[in-house]
């Protein structure tokens, strides 16, 4: 250095007074550059500088100690400092410390009384330090702030730091490239690695497994507006997290960063975990799921009383709210009743399967056991174990090995792999303490595995099924040994009778209903004379086809001792009255072939139907009476005539009733269809069945025609 005057190297003032002092100017991309009009964190302490020379006059003076001692730089240069800023009490410490600086006892720094132009004192902060110029000449060099201004900085610093530090709340600092310039020890332990491995580095470097293109995206948007986006919801997984623990929820916001110049410098970030709250919130939402899907299956399953529907809706039920592929099967033994025999392998089962449902078409589809039929399985098969141990058997990961368990054979364990089969979940059917078969359940789309959730949840479903199938089974075999009552009590080939062609039909209930009691007959007489009888009896089951029988029985015995009609209806009255509180109603016609007269007779019946050729066909008016088992009520007889060819149409309610449309209405599309050309009595019986019965029907059907031969 030259032996000029310190004075010399004085930069020049401005004409704002601010010197050689500069501020960063942003370019189009944000990042700061030189410029000669921005300000700073120096400026914000308005650090002032001062050199003294060896006899303690100043040589140097900037603006910033315009500001603060209140002298401009003509006013304080070539003065001594001590008697330009030090009051008199503390000259002596001033100069004594100046001495300690200039002869190499080392840096001063401390707080200092400081006497401003105006007169009054101010506190200021000091770091004074000596230079050296060369040619052995030395300078001291006194950097200065208002303690105040600065104290206040370190607190705001030192607070900041602090709570960067100590918050439980990860917080990051990115540049405008958006690469990490700082990490706070929250952050570290939420990302799982440390502040060291960040910097520099982009938040896709750190975190892969993130949607980090939606975030940097985010982050980029904050930089262009300056508008905070907060709370941004984001799940997924980092270095901390381990294999079992699954995803983490946070919430993520983004806050421009600027300096004291305004200028962008860039994005913070605040990260807070709420992985809890998403979990509790996430399961709150699977146990409303599962009791909306409890409650729809409460209303779903078990509508009817029929077995095969009783499971489908089941399985309709559980995909694809639980799983991919339902199946459902029931113990044949179940539903037969017929124990496996003693040839049968100890343990084995035979499942009949009711019911088969895929969300989607599948191979898995094909490997399930066709609806319909029937298996047997060994011990070794998981549905089997399911069955034999009354208990749900899981099966979270299903491995290649785990798949001839699950199939039927080799071919389905095949077609299970191709499916993509990746848990499994078996659940017994138990209703009042017996196990009835297996609700069977995959996934394969779904890449959740079955946990113990869906373990409660397919056994709450599958304990509300198994009741209705139990009672869809008691029911069919009730219904089962109904019909076959009634098909024995009914006649099975009635007799021949003279001068009459005559066809029937009997058809139960076709809905899953208990099966009825209406039945018909066919009596031979004496003198070539037959009795005619339709009758039903109100209920149904097997009481009601019990009583039916008794009924026939008695009318049998009562028409062969040659009584009037109205008479056989008087003592089944009688005898319909000792049976306890059963009404019937009937129809008996007697025909005699050589007088071709018919007699007639009802009790709360139908009218029969009277076809004649060449006339349109009528409803016969007899007088109806009441049911039989009202009592009291005398009956009588109407006497007909059937000419050759003439037929007449014995029926029960359950052909024509419906419940949309009334019996007036019924009875004339009735007459309606016999008007057409004349048909075998065979055909007119299968004509009338295809076009009144209806399929859903709740009754049985009991139907006779009658045509009078030529003599």
């Amino acid at each position: 250095m030259a032996d000029a005057p310190m004075a010399d190297a004085q930069p020049t003032p401005t004409a704002d007074g601010v010197g050689a002092d500069a501020q960063a100017t942003p370019t189009a991309d944000g990042v700061g550059v030189a410029s000669p009009t921005a300000g700073g964190l120096l400026d914000v302490l308005g650090v002032a500088a001062v050199v003294l020379d060896a006899e303690g006059r100043i040589t140097l003076w900037s603006p910033q100690a315009d500001r603060l001692f209140g002298y401009t730089a003509p006013e304080a240069l070539g003065r001594h400092a001590a008697q330009l800023l030090v009051d008199e009490p503390h000259r002596d410490e001033v100069l004594g410390l100046f001495a300690q600086v200039l002869t190499g006892g080392g840096a001063w720094a401390g707080s200092f009384p400081v006497r401003h132009r105006d007169g009054r004192t101010v506190m200021v902060e000091f770091r004074n330090m000596r230079l050296d110029a060369g040619h052995g000449r030395q300078y001291a060099l006194g950097l200065a702030s208002e303690r105040d201004t600065l104290r206040r900085v370190e607190r705001d610093l030192a607070l900041s730091l602090r709570l960067v530090d100590q918050s439980p709340i990860g917080l990051a600092v990115f540049d405008t490239d958006l690469r990490y310039v700082l990490v706070n020890p929250a952050l570290e332990r939420i990302n799982g690695m440390s502040a060291g491995h960040h910097l520099g580095q982009r938040i896709g470097e750190i975190l892969p497994s993130l949607d980090t293109e939606a975030l940097e995206t985010r982050m980029r948007t904050v930089l262009k507006t300056g508008v905070p986006l907060l709370d941004q919801f984001t799940t997924g997984r980092t270095a901390a997290d381990t294999e079992t623990e699954g995803e983490h929820a946070w919430l993520v916001s983004f806050y421009r960063l600027e300096d004291q110049a305004a200028q962008v410098i860039g994005v913070a970030v605040s990260v807070v975990d709420v992985t809890e709250q998403h979990r509790t919130a996430v399961s709150a939402a699977h146990a409303r799921r599962r009791l909306s899907l409890i409650a729809d299956a409460s209303v779903r399953i078990g509508t009817t009383l029929d077995l095969d529907i009783t499971a489908r809706e089941l399985a309709d039920v559980a995909v694809p709210e639980v799983a991919d592929i339902a199946a459902v099967d029931v113990l044949d033994t179940i539903l037969t009743g017929v124990r496996p025999g003693e040839d049968a392998e100890v343990g084995a089962l035979r499942f009949r399967a009711l019911a088969v449902k895929a969300a989607y078409r599948s191979p898995a589809e094909e490997a399930a056991d066709p609806v319909g039929a029937v298996a047997m399985y060994g011990p070794a098969r998981l549905v089997s174990r399911c069955a034999l141990t009354g208990r749900p058997v899981l099966v979270p990961r299903v491995r290649p090995e785990d798949l001839p368990r699950i199939a039927r054979d080799p071919d389905s364990a095949r077609l299970l792999g191709e499916a993509g089969v990746h848990s499994y979940l078996a659940v017994p059917l138990i209703a009042r303490g017996q196990v009835l078969g297996a609700l069977d359940l995959k996934r394969a789309r779904n890449p959740v595995p079955f946990g113990q959730d869906d373990v409660l949840l397919a056994s709450e479903l599958a304990a509300h099924a198994a009741v209705s199938i139990d009672n869809a089974r008691w029911f069919q075999r009730q219904r089962h040994a109904a019909l076959a009552l009634q098909r024995h009590l009914l006649p099975q080939h009635p007799p021949a009778a003279p001068g009459l062609d005559i066809a029937y039909r009997y058809q139960p209930a076709g809905a899953a209903d208990e099966t009825g009691g209406d039945w018909f007959d066919v009596i031979s007489l004496s003198g070539d004379r037959t009795a005619l009888v339709v009758g039903d009896v109100m209920g149904s089951g097997i009481n009601a086809a019990a009583t039916m029988g008794q009924l026939r029985a008695t009318a049998r015995a009562l028409g062969r001792l040659d009584l009037e009609p109205a008479t056989v209806l008087t003592h089944l009255d009688a005898a319909t009255a000792d049976l306890g509180e059963s009404i019937a109603t009937c129809v008996y016609a007697v025909y005699d072939p050589h007088t071709r007269q018919c007699l007639i007779s009802t009790a709360g019946h139908l009218p029969p139907v009277h076809l004649r050729e060449g006339r349109h066909p009528r409803l016969l008016r007899l007088t109806t009476a009441v049911p039989l088992g009202v009592g009291g009520i005398p009956f009588s007889t109407t006497a007909l005539v059937l000419d050759p060819g003439d037929e007449l149409i014995l029926y029960t309610d359950g052909l024509i009733e419906t419940r949309d449309t009334d019996i007036d209405t019924r009875l004339l599309i009735l007459t309606d269809l016999l008007a057409g050309p004349h048909h075998p009595i065979e055909e007119t019986c299968d004509l009338l069945l295809s076009a009144l019965r209806r399929p859903d029907t709740h009754d049985d059907v009991a139907l006779l025609i009658a045509r009078a031969l030529p003599s």
